[in-house]
């Protein structure tokens, strides 16, 4: 039988998202790609150091068990096969089973998300996000430098979404930015009981959701809604979620409040905002990305 991805949830990564390698980086923005992969060669024995989504491709990976395999991690990468040789070694090194993988040697490698059915993509390069998200594929800019996921919980995979624009359409993001808050909170008030549309990250969250429903006794998935929204407009966010039968473990509402201490306090794995500002305060704390989509984040 033919190996098949389309029953599994999975997760396309750069090398740099998911291993450490800003160093090498310097390098590789020089322009000289035979430096970088005579670097990279040197330093084959050498494993690279967790990145910014380590956290995150180790803890659902674990979801894989003798009975299934529900997990697919694929490296899909601006490097050259032969720098893609340490990034094999350094999964190794780490125990992660991650078997495949697409070196591009700087070409735009989000064009082979489609035939991996690719339910995330995260990536250092904006141009690529912007792509794959253009292409119907949920996909988020990564934080390098941004704090490292907690390893208080080891056998939960945390995530946190915003909510307008990311798990959301930006409906109604466009008439807070067009006509002010007030305006928002009408609009959202009078449409209460109409669901929002999709947003880019609904079919992450509806993967994730199949995932927890699989389960396994080693692992589980939490998740949280992190919005600025308030009272009134929290309802429809919340009605929304109900209509398409999927439940968030926690919701913020916070009404505009800075959400980088709030998601410190909940220590996701990782968490997805359309708003550059809210990334940033975010990356203090937590791992984070930038979703480049919408009124705002695109």
């Amino acid at each position: 039988m033919m190996p098949a991805l389309q029953d599994r949830l999975v997760v396309a990564i750069s090398s740099r998202a998911l291993f450490d390698f800003e160093a090498e980086n310097r390098v590789f923005e020089q322009g000289d790609d035979r430096a970088y992969m005579q670097l990279q060669l040197q330093r084959l024995d050498e494993p690279a150091g967790p990145g910014v989504a380590f956290s995150l491709v180790h803890k659902l990976l674990r979801f894989n068990d003798a009975q299934a395999q529900r997990v697919e991690v694929v490296i899909l990468s601006r490097n050259d096969p032969v720098s893609g040789l340490r990034v094999f070694r350094s999964a190794a090194h780490y125990g992660l089973p991650i078997l495949r993988g697409v070196f591009t040697r700087g070409a735009p490698p989000w064009r082979y998300l489609r035939p991996l059915r690719a339910n995330l993509f995260l990536s250092a390069n904006l141009d690529d996000v912007r792509a794959a998200l253009q292409a119907g594929f949920p996909a988020a800019q990564v934080y390098p430098h941004a704090q490292r996921a907690s390893d208080a919980h080891p056998h939960e995979v945390r995530i946190a979404f915003d909510g307008d624009a990311v798990l959301f359409s930006d409906e109604a993001e466009r008439v807070f930015q067009a006509e002010g808050l007030d305006a928002f909170q009408a609009h959202e008030a009078s449409k209460v009981t109409q669901p929002l549309p999709g947003g880019p990250f609904k079919p992450l969250l509806q993967a994730l959701h199949r995932l927890q429903q699989e389960g396994t006794e080693a692992m589980r998935i939490r998740t949280a809604l992190v919005t600025a929204r308030s009272a009134p407009a929290h309802e429809r966010a919340i009605r929304t979620l109900m209509d398409w039968r999927i439940e968030v473990d926690e919701a913020l509402f916070l009404g505009g409040l800075p959400k980088g201490e709030f998601l410190r306090e909940f220590e996701p794995d990782f968490f997805f905002d359309d708003q550059t500002r809210h990334v940033a305060s975010a990356a203090e704390h937590v791992p984070a990305g930038h979703v480049a989509a919408g009124v705002v984040g695109g």
